[in-house]
């Protein structure tokens, strides 16, 4: 049987020395790389295509479940964190294994022969991984940040360099004062966690920053238009115009 060629995505020096020293127990899992971050994580696993990613979820710049949403495709996935506020999640929509830090040489060892059982029936992760995390991104209150996958580029947009989203198909195209950006979400999603003391949705296809907002102009008989500080306009809807002038106390 072929070697299980692995990839371990740690923050923290000890616990990867851990990992690998589970891992060498097992001859038929070679570890080709280790990343001590996130940024990391997703280049090596888009690029070498591993079987088995050891995935930390708690680090800094770039947590395990925000990974996940930026890789081209999903390996098989053990989680590793010192925090169980996801295990639950994790196993009841059956991510691959759950490794609570510290964890036991049986502990790993049956989360690899998890690996194995489902390599072997050909049970695709994606699904069930896509489930997780989108469920973890219901339970972020507010959003601080975005992140988007250009090409091999992972950028980070602070949301209050946002000065307006628009709708494009499945996608949403992000405006800053500095670039614009792509990125596969939901308006609806978006509406829900962004902080409304600062966006609002003025219509169906778009979210505006208010402090970037030059003035307001009637547009037609029940219409309004938006025109930013950058010089673009924005059309808002009539069910919409209420909400607005709520926010900018009007």
């Amino acid at each position: 049987m072929n070697k299980l060629r692995a990839i371990i995505v740690e923050d923290e020096e000890p616990a990867r020395e851990l990992v690998k020293a589970f891992i060498g127990k097992h001859e038929n899992i070679e570890v080709i790389k280790e990343c001590s971050d996130g940024f990391c994580g997703v280049k090596a696993i888009n690029e070498f295509k591993p079987d088995l990613v050891f995935l930390d979820i708690q680090m800094p710049k770039l947590t395990g479940f925000e990974l996940i949403e930026l890789l081209d495709e999903i390996p098989a996935i053990i989680f590793t964190t010192a925090y169980d506020k996801y295990a639950i999640k994790a196993f009841e929509l059956s991510a691959v294994d759950y490794l609570m830090k510290p964890f036991s040489i049986s502990r790993f060892n049956e989360a690899i022969d998890k690996v194995h059982q489902r390599l072997q029936q050909q049970q695709p992760e994606d699904n069930n991984l896509q489930k997780l995390t989108q469920q973890v991104k219901s339970d972020t209150k507010v959003l601080e940040r975005l992140f988007v996958k250009t090409g091999s580029k992972i950028d980070v947009v602070p949301v209050v360099d946002i000065i307006r989203i628009e709708a494009q198909d499945d996608y949403v195209e992000i405006f800053t004062a500095q670039s614009k950006y792509l990125k596969k979400e939901t308006m609806n999603f978006l509406e829900e966690k962004l902080p409304t003391e600062i966006f609002t949705r003025v219509h169906r296809s778009n979210i505006i920053n208010v402090n970037h907002i030059e003035k307001i102009e009637r547009y037609g008989k029940e219409s309004h238009l938006v025109i930013l500080q950058d010089g673009s306009k924005v059309n808002v809807s009539k069910t919409r115009i209420k909400d607005l002038k709520a926010v900018l106390g009007l």
